[in-house]
């Protein structure tokens, strides 16, 4: 059975595997290795899951991890971005591990922290090309919006997010 709860330090090591085998098996064929390596080294490292667990800020809502007998298959993150707005800055799976309803779960949980918090739509930034998340939040009732450079693009790299925004109220 897995189970969702707020990540603790012990939970670190595993977040940064998830997140960072899942952003390579979802990036490996739309995303040079460059840009991968150098998102995953930014994003993924000891220091700032740590930060991000011990000191989360406004706007944060912190870290949630799917547990496996005690092994972490699963990570999501995010905040509120406004009174009324939630945002999902990170999912990512085990690769493994996918088509078992981690995801699904993990997104729940957190869904339903934003609704305690007010959150009437929920946003989320999916890569342009990215066929492992855009089909999961569009069948989770989330609607494109718009196109947008992508936030870890470089001014020579040419990488488009999709914003998703649905309404969980």
């Amino acid at each position: 059975m897995v189970k969702v709860e707020k990540a603790e330090f012990q939970h670190i090591d595993g977040i940064i595997k998830v997140c960072s085998e899942g952003y390579r098996d979802t990036y490996k064929e739309t995303h040079s290795q460059e840009y991968i390596e150098r998102t995953i080294n930014e994003f993924y490292n000891f220091e700032r899951i740590y930060d991000e667990i011990l000191n989360p800020d406004e706007g944060w809502d912190g870290w949630y991890v799917a547990l496996k007998d005690e092994e972490v298959v699963g990570a999501i993150g995010g905040g509120m971005t406004g009174a009324d707005k939630g945002e999902i800055f990170v999912l990512y799976l085990d690769p493994a591990r996918r088509g078992e309803g981690i995801g699904t779960r993990l997104l729940e949980f957190l869904t339903d922290i934003q609704k305690e918090k007010g959150a009437v739509m929920q946003w989320v930034s999916v890569s342009k090309g990215n066929q492992k998340g855009i089909p999961f939040y569009e069948a989770r009732g989330f609607q494109m919006v718009r196109e947008q450079k992508t936030f870890a693009s470089e001014a020579s790299e040419d990488y488009t997010s999709l914003r998703y925004c649905r309404k969980i109220r």
